[in-house]
């Protein structure tokens, strides 16, 4: 269903997803990235426990919501990829800090 546009540019930038080093186009969003490393799911729902991938790639409809670089309920589509960032599966809800 995903391909790779061969003539996107030669920089990448290098991820650990799921703890798992890989080389990236750089310039991409964290939910493209996940898609082009072969991942099939990137959170649980807190209900059901349901995997979800990325659906809308624009930001409406939340699937995509992942831990990255130690933040939870962060929207995949909408982050582009930096050199070294950590992102992770997010299972079930995930409580956001709170500010004082």
């Amino acid at each position: 269903m995903f391909r790779r546009i061969e003539d996107i540019g030669s920089d990448t930038v290098t991820l650990w997803i799921d703890k798992r080093e890989f080389q990236v186009p750089a310039g991409i969003s964290v939910a493209a990235a996940v898609l082009l490393c072969g991942f099939d799911k990137v959170r649980d729902t807190p209900v059901s426990g349901s995997p979800r991938l990325p659906y809308c790639m624009m930001g409406i409809c939340f699937d995509c919501l992942m831990c990255i670089d130690g933040v939870p309920n962060q929207q995949a589509c909408q982050v582009e990829v930096r050199h070294n960032m950590t992102i992770d599966y997010q299972r079930g809800a995930a409580e956001l800090p709170q500010q004082e």
